[in-house]
C-alpha cells in the first residue's frame, strides 16, 4: 500500500473513532442528534471501502 492511501486510511479511521465515541449510547440510536454522526460514520466507511477498491486497482495496472 503505498503512502498516499496509508494517510487516508488513517485519516477514515480517525473519523470513525471520533464520531463513535461521540454517539450518545444511553439515547435512542436514531435520535436527531445521533445521525449525524451515523451518517459521518457510514461516510468513513464509505471512503475505507474505495480506498481498497484504489489500492486494488492501481497493484491490477501496475506494469510488472
Amino acid at each position: 500500500m503505498q503512502k498516499f492511501y496509508k494517510v487516508f486510511l488513517i485519516v477514515f479511521i480517525v473519523i470513525i473513532a471520533i464520531n463513535t465515541y461521540a454517539i450518545d449510547w444511553n439515547s435512542d440510536i436514531t435520535s436527531e442528534d445521533n445521525v449525524k454522526f451515523l451518517i459521518s460514520i457510514a461516510c468513513g466507511l464509505l471512503g475505507v471501502g474505495l480506498l481498497f477498491i484504489l489500492n486494488t486497482w492501481s497493484k491490477i495496472g501496475a506494469k510488472k
